[in-house]
């Protein structure tokens, strides 16, 4: 079983920045794409930006264009998501996703093709 190891968050004002990172430790070979999403107190569940992991092509939620960065970090085996200019808005739950099986490739926006979760991590912003 691929655990999936989530790092970074935490609380930051707005207009301040943060790194979450994730790695696969020993399977990161074997994934097709890791992504973020994130989920707010009652709102459903958001893609953030992925990563398809062979290709290194990357992808980021319109909304979010010009404030986070998704990347892979090949000597660390992670994608981080760089966030800046963070606003109270940006305030979620923020989980790591991947795709063993090749189903999100096509649909790398939708979470239910994802088989693989990290815990979450909580980003607050305070304004």
């Amino acid at each position: 079983q691929v655990r999936l190891e989530e790092s970074g968050g935490g609380l930051v004002q707005a207009g301040g920045s943060l790194r979450l990172s994730c790695a696969a430790p020993g399977r990161v070979y074997s994934l097709y794409v890791m992504a973020w999403f994130r989920q707010a107190t009652g709102k459903e569940r958001e893609f953030v930006g992925a990563v398809k992991w062979r290709y290194a092509d990357t992808y980021c939620a319109d909304s979010l264009k010009g404030r986070f960065t998704i990347s892979k970090d090949n000597a660390k085996n992670t994608v981080d998501l760089q966030m800046n200019s963070l606003k109270p808005e940006d305030t979620a739950v923020y989980y790591c996703a991947a795709d063993s099986t090749g189903g999100a490739l096509q649909y790398y926006r939708d979470y239910d093709r994802y088989n693989l979760w990290g815990q979450g991590t909580q980003i607050t912003v305070s304004s």
